[in-house]
């Protein structure tokens, strides 16, 4: 019987089923967002400022904590390993040309949440040797908010994964993301993923409520 290759387990911190990840034009636009989708219920948000400069980012990161803390829900940093150290985020979130999340688990220990975006079966497996607690998988197809967007995988591409994942008995969280719309998300959640990541599905809608109780009832049964 095989091993299991699992995440790293840690105290009061879940990997929610659906992740909202910031958009905005500006620090402004960021922290109205992220206070929307809190008050409409959201347990997760990662903060994604590209091209900010830090003292941006930093300053920021610390009113998303603030107002994630009053929630109590979970806030996660994208790519900025010094900026979720700083303030103390729950975790960070890395891509593939972002620092490795070995060293990332390196700096921030054991306690912290690291999420780490993967295309392929091999790069998946490279972050779950790192320690990573959970993989952000996708495209599930083309999307604007992301410029340097990896193939797409679609529905057979996920099928695939999850089929890999299992047989080599492998049970870290594959969260899907690119693209994703409402109609997605129980195909996704019938595939085996273990849950979702939006962008403008949360921050465009005006029934953020409805979408987020959607994901929660799916993903909960």
């Amino acid at each position: 019987m095989k091993k299991a290759i699992s995440a790293q387990v840690l105290e009061n911190k879940a990997i929610a089923h659906l992740h909202y990840i910031s958009q905005g034009i500006d620090q402004k636009a960021h922290l109205e967002n992220i206070e929307r989708v809190l008050q409409a219920g959201c347990s997760w948000v990662q903060l994604r400022m590209k091209n900010t400069n830090y003292e941006v980012a930093l300053e920021t990161a610390h009113q998303a904590k603030a107002l994630c803390d009053a929630f109590r829900t979970t806030l996660i940093i994208n790519d900025n390993v010094s900026v979720a150290q700083e303030v103390d985020a729950c975790g960070v979130h890395l891509g593939q040309e972002d620092l490795s999340t070995a060293h990332a688990r390196k700096i921030l220990g054991s306690e912290k949440i690291i999420g780490g975006t993967a295309n392929t079966f091999e790069q998946a497996l490279n972050h779950i040797k790192n320690g990573v607690n959970y993989l952000g998988m996708g495209p599930l197809r083309f999307t604007s908010t992301k410029k340097k967007l990896s193939p797409v995988l679609g529905f057979e591409g996920y099928t695939n994964l999850t089929q890999k994942f299992s047989a080599d008995n492998i049970n870290t969280p594959i969260i899907a993301i690119g693209g994703i719309t409402e109609a997605d998300f129980q195909p996704l959640q019938q595939i085996g993923l273990y849950g979702i990541a939006v962008s403008g599905l949360l921050t465009q809608s005006l029934n953020q409520k409805e979408i987020i109780e959607k994901a929660s009832k799916l993903w909960s049964n």
